[in-house]
């Protein structure tokens, strides 16, 4: 045990970057900057599976970079407000910087195409 050193509680941070470590979890942030969107429009926007999508979200859900809530049958994921600083630094950072990227781009143009009133229902 050391005295007089301050410790600094970096696990919320090496959570979201092992979440961030994955091209499509990445991508699916970028889409949830723009606000909530259904599982449905994730899938088309990245041209991903439901299961993948699923699978993806969960993992980002685990690490508390997302939350969900339920309207009937349709599930809505949006990014989840941290009450760590250096986390919600990073995301926002993140989320700035993504307007920039091509990739990132084309997966919003393609939401937005897909997203329609009542494209859900």
């Amino acid at each position: 045990m050391q005295s007089g050193v301050t410790t600094l509680d970096v696990r919320p941070l090496s959570h979201l970057y092992r979440a961030l470590g994955d091209e499509t979890r990445l991508r699916i942030v970028a889409l949830l900057a723009h606000g909530e969107l259904c599982v449905c429009h994730i899938e088309k926007g990245l041209g991903i599976s439901q299961p993948n999508a699923s699978r993806q979200l969960g993992i980002l859900r685990s690490a508390g970079v997302v939350d969900y809530r339920r309207e009937g049958t349709w599930v809505y994921y949006f990014i989840s407000p941290s009450n760590h600083e250096m986390v919600e630094a990073q995301l926002a950072f993140l989320t700035r910087q993504f307007g920039a990227e091509k990739t990132l781009k084309a997966d919003n143009a393609r939401v937005r195409k897909a997203c329609g009133p009542n494209a859900c229902k």
